[in-house]
């Protein structure tokens, strides 16, 4: 494999671009006493956009990714970026992140376990410093093989994977085609659908969060699962538009505001803005449309499930996927852990793969 070894080093222009783009927005008006009711509430976005303009320092996020070796190669003719943690003789992890974030949402995560394993955290196929794709066909299975590709070429034959939102899907798929070469899989979040089971009133309970998602949460979707690149010339053209649009699931639509800390939310979404890739990380939506509802593939790898407040996740709807290990509930955190609970993902992730490096 032929890698490059990466440096972050947005040119000042490019900084000073953005702050005019921030000065110069026009904004609507919002109804009196929507709040949020029909989406992002206009007082909280012009307050974070002041404090993206005044206050917020890339050069420090910068600097952090950096310190963190990093490397880009070809997969698949796709650009593959990647962060590489190596550690002789310690367990290898890969970490996959979700949509609308990166490899660097596990910077803290790394940081707490640098001394116990090592860790390749790719950034997906159309998501920020992976760059836009290319081509079309960059689905679950296909980012799953360049994941697998990846790997292999950096000569690791065992490994653990961890993934949460997108990579909960992913991470399934790389292990369903090599369950042998799995130390284990470890998900955030994991959603198993009900079939015809007669659920208990805790069940019920967990899984009242698909109501939610049916009445307020799914539309973001919808519109990214069918018509992407009409979102994208929004989105790529206004980054308070592609703040707005992140920001819905950053705040939990208004349900969690400051769970996640504005430098937090800002590093994710100023990396994508500076790579134009608020539009084509939206296309992972539409490229995996026509998988919704098939039928799912049993997977055998040694599985650990975490819960985090809000997840639908169902353990004994979960076991019909998975072999189930490990099982944790969460009473802090949320979708995502790694930027709001590094500690308790990074514990959990500990107390996982420990313990089945030694089974």
């Amino acid at each position: 494999m032929t890698e490059s070894a990466f440096r972050v080093e947005i040119p000042q222009a490019e900084l000073d671009e953005l702050r005019r783009r921030l000065d110069s927005a026009r904004w609507p008006n919002q109804l009196a006493g929507a709040e949020w009711s029909c989406g992002v509430e206009l007082t909280r976005l012009r307050e974070l956009t002041s404090y993206w303009h005044d206050e917020y320092d890339w050069r420090r996020f910068e600097d952090r990714l950096n310190q963190v070796p990093h490397y880009t190669t070809e997969i698949g003719g796709q650009r593959v970026h990647f962060l590489h943690h190596p550690n002789p003789g310690k367990p290898v992890l890969l970490l996959l992140h979700g949509w609308p974030g990166s490899g660097a949402d596990f910077l803290n995560v790394i940081q707490k376990l640098a001394a116990d394993f090592a860790f390749v955290v790719p950034t997906l196929p159309g998501f920020g410093l992976s760059g836009p794709t290319t081509t079309t066909g960059w689905n679950v299975e296909r980012i799953a093989q360049a994941c697998r590709t990846l790997m292999e070429n950096l000569g690791y034959d065992r490994y653990g994977v961890h993934g949460y939102d997108w990579g909960a899907r992913i991470g399934p798929a790389i292990a369903r085609e090599a369950p042998d070469r799995l130390l284990g899989l470890h998900l955030d979040g994991y959603l198993a659908f009900p079939h015809d089971e007669e659920l208990t009133e805790a069940e019920q309970e967990r899984l009242s969060g698909l109501d939610r998602w049916e009445s307020e949460r799914s539309g973001y979707a919808a519109i990214q699962g069918s018509r992407p690149q009409t979102l994208a010339y929004a989105l790529d053209d206004s980054p308070i538009g592609q703040l707005a649009w992140f920001l819905e699931w950053y705040d939990d639509y208004g349900h969690r505001v400051g769970a996640i800390s504005n430098d937090l939310i800002l590093d994710a979404v100023t990396l994508s803005w500076f790579t134009g890739t608020a539009g084509s990380s939206g296309r992972i939506y539409r490229e995996a449309a026509a998988n919704w509802g098939a039928e799912i593939k049993y997977c055998p790898a040694p599985t650990g499930l975490a819960v985090y407040p809000g997840d639908c996740t169902v353990r004994r709807l979960a076991e019909r996927e998975f072999d189930v290990v490990h099982y944790q509930e969460f009473d802090r955190g949320g979708h995502f852990a790694a930027l709001e609970v590094p500690d308790l993902v990074a514990g959990d992730l500990q107390a996982f793969f420990t313990n089945q490096r030694a089974s």
